[in-house]
């Protein structure tokens, strides 16, 4: 049964005969409700391997959201942050084939902007420390107020640690202590940059793996 909690002029909220409505992100929409199946219906392989590539994509972006829901906060027009990075990384950073299935951490994207990034940026670790460096240099589009945004992770333990405003651009150079669950272990590492207010954001680079 549908509602209108908002009067006659207002959204519908439930089902209403055919249709369906209800508000998402703010937005009020109404769609064909979905019809009963008779019968189960049989799926192919293709379809099978498809859905396990989807599922295997949202699983492997789930240590990377506190950092996506940043990245990607200037794409989300229209869906969330982690969609746009899904949408992203489904068609990159995914290799192979169910259920030989992969990641390619060096097509992987946290971050997608217009803002220019690090010139020559070098990672290097002490102990449990990263030490990020980069090159002095900008444009009409970049400050030296920009603030940096790190994330280091690791594939065997599924875990992901970071920060955002580890250092100005300015500044060329910045030090993360990560996790001591991390210590020992090889880690990716992926640097971008966000301008003070957050309008702003860089594409990510990803700067290797190295061994903790």
């Amino acid at each position: 049964m549908a509602k209108l909690k908002y009067g006659i002029f207002g959204p519908v909220s439930g089902k209403l005969g055919p249709v369906v409505g209800g508000i998402w992100k703010g937005i009020p929409y109404l769609r064909r409700a979905p019809k009963k199946k008779k019968k189960p219906t049989v799926r192919s392989v293709a379809q099978i391997a498809n859905e396990q590539k989807m599922k295997f994509a949202n699983q492997m972006l789930v240590p990377f959201h506190p950092y996506i829901n940043i990245g990607f906060q200037h794409l989300a027009i229209g869906k969330t942050a982690l969609s746009a990075a899904y949408s992203v990384n489904f068609n990159q950073a995914i290799t192979g084939v169910y259920p030989n299935l992969a990641v390619d951490y060096s097509s992987l994207m946290i971050s997608k902007g217009k803002l220019p990034g690090l010139i020559n940026p070098v990672a290097g670790i002490t102990s449990d420390t990263i030490e990020l460096s980069w090159e002095k240099g900008g444009s009409n589009l970049t400050s030296y107020d920009d603030q940096l945004m790190l994330v280091v992770y690791s594939a065997v333990l599924n875990l992901a640690d970071g920060v955002v405003g580890l250092a100005l651009r300015r500044e060329q150079h910045g030090s993360f202590k990560f996790s001591p669950k991390m210590r020992d272990h090889e880690l990716d590492v992926f640097v971008a940059v966000t301008s003070m207010d957050r309008k702003l954001i860089s594409e990510s680079v990803y700067l290797g793996r190295i061994k903790s």
